[in-house]
């Protein structure tokens, strides 16, 4: 499955669907391809949208889908959503949310399964916005699945991290002791026509306080439903891009995630490497001490480099 290079830094949908499909099913080409678009990446911003079920995050990012391409910027779109345990298939219900963009040449939406991955992103979804980067897109979004601390994950991916909240929503200091809210740099409190949103926002004003959280770190109002306060949003996402780039905070962040990344992968490679040792070594455990163990399986490893 080859895809054409140039088409694809064009940003032709068909190219950039195959190149999403070919690190998805981890294609013998991916490593080439993902080699390639390299030099091309660093330019889009990427944004993360977090949250519980049910607080309107694909509602709101189909509003401010509106408000980019008005300003004639190009979109994509990763939405990723939890995969079942039992049939291995993805409810993957986003586009249903934001078809008003179908017939749109300037978003790309394309919805991931999770597959299992604990930190609640596809494996395949940092290669995806790396794609979409090199394909063009001026923002690349990351919807993600919505459930509790695997949510930190997203900080792997995301330039800006945007939790949205909502009232009746639960109590978000449990959200606070889970980690989510360190990670957020946006706050959208979104059904704001709703009862409770002065309450919601006054502990999450407390909550901020009391953390010492950076001042960079702002609250919005929205009622994603009909796009009030999507302009609010939008500004509040510019501005943390800005500050970003000014404070070579950007940079910074790109290069934890780079590492995060190679790490991952060095992992990987070791665990294959590792397999058939560990199953050799298992085969006849003389002891039943982990520690023994494990230290004869990294001497069997280092054995085996040195035949």
């Amino acid at each position: 499955m080859k895809v054409n290079l140039e088409a694809l830094l064009d940003g032709r949908e068909r190219q950039v669907g195959r190149a999403i499909s070919i690190v998805e099913d981890r294609h013998p080409d991916q490593r080439e391809l993902m080699q390639e678009i390299h030099p091309h990446t660093g330019r889009a911003q990427v944004v993360g949208i977090t949250g519980s079920p049910g607080a309107g995050k694909s509602s709101l990012v189909n509003q401010l889908l509106k408000h980019w391409r008005k300003k004639g910027e190009k979109v994509a779109v990763v939405a990723v959503d939890p995969t079942s345990p039992f049939s291995g298939g993805a409810l993957l219900g986003d586009r249903i949310r934001m078809h008003d963009h179908d017939a749109d040449s300037g978003v790309f939406i394309r919805s991931m399964g999770t597959r299992g991955s604990l930190g609640g992103l596809s494996e395949a979804c940092q290669d995806t916005v790396r794609l979409l980067d090199a394909a063009g897109y001026d923002r690349v979004v990351v919807e993600t699945v919505g459930v509790g601390q695997s949510e930190l994950d997203i900080m792997k991916t995301a330039d800006t991290v945007a939790l949205v909240l909502y009232p009746s929503g639960g109590d978000i200091i449990q959200a606070f002791k889970a980690g989510i809210m360190e990670i957020a740099d946006l706050f959208i409190i979104n059904k704001a026509d709703l009862p409770g949103v002065n309450q919601l926002k006054a502990e999450l004003e407390d909550l901020l306080h009391i953390s010492g959280a950076p001042s960079y770190k702002t609250i919005s109002e929205t009622v994603s439903t009909t796009g009030e306060g999507t302009k609010a949003v939008i500004e509040a996402l510019e501005q943390h891009h800005e500050w970003l780039k000014q404070s070579g905070e950007k940079q910074d962040r790109r290069a934890r995630q780079l590492e995060t990344d190679v790490r991952r992968r060095v992992l990987e490679r070791l665990e294959k490497e590792m397999e058939p040792v560990l199953k050799e070594v298992m085969q006849k455990p003389d002891t039943q001490d982990p520690y023994e163990l494990a230290d004869r399986i990294y001497k069997r490893l280092q054995e085996r480099k040195g035949e």
